[in-house]
């Protein structure tokens, strides 16, 4: 089973920008971004394929940007213009069969990390 560990969480003000980040033990032809907030269930973020081809959450669309190291088979989130909303525990997580969902979900993911905090004040 694939180990995800993910970093670079933290707290930052409303429009400012993080960059988190998802070292995985081995390479998996999908990963993608989940989130949730306090009181919520977990949504999807973004989803990247082993082509480059990415979906976003409407939400995040223009603010956010999914990309990977296919050498390093490390996964980036590049946050931007973050807001209050956007506060949650960020989770990775991986895949193979299923393409990426239009909304930026991992269809079945084989596994998950720890989560990252991340937290904006407005």
């Amino acid at each position: 089973q694939v180990q995800l560990v993910e970093s670079g969480g933290g707290s930052v003000q409303a429009g400012g920008s993080l960059r988190l980040s998802c070292d995985a033990s081995t390479y998996m032809i999908r990963m993608g971004w989940f989130r949730q907030a306090p009181g919520k269930g977990r949504e999807g973020v973004a989803c990247i394929d082993s082509t480059g081809g990415t979906t976003y959450a409407d939400s995040v669309k223009g603010r956010f940007t999914i990309s990977r190291d296919n050498v390093k088979t490390t996964l980036y989130l590049q946050m931007s213009s973050l807001k209050s909303e956007d506060t949650a525990m960020y989770y990775c997580a991986a895949g193979s069969i299923y393409s990426c969902a239009a909304d930026g979900r991992i269809r079945n993911p084989l596994g998950w990390g720890q989560g990252t905090q991340v937290t904006v004040s407005s």
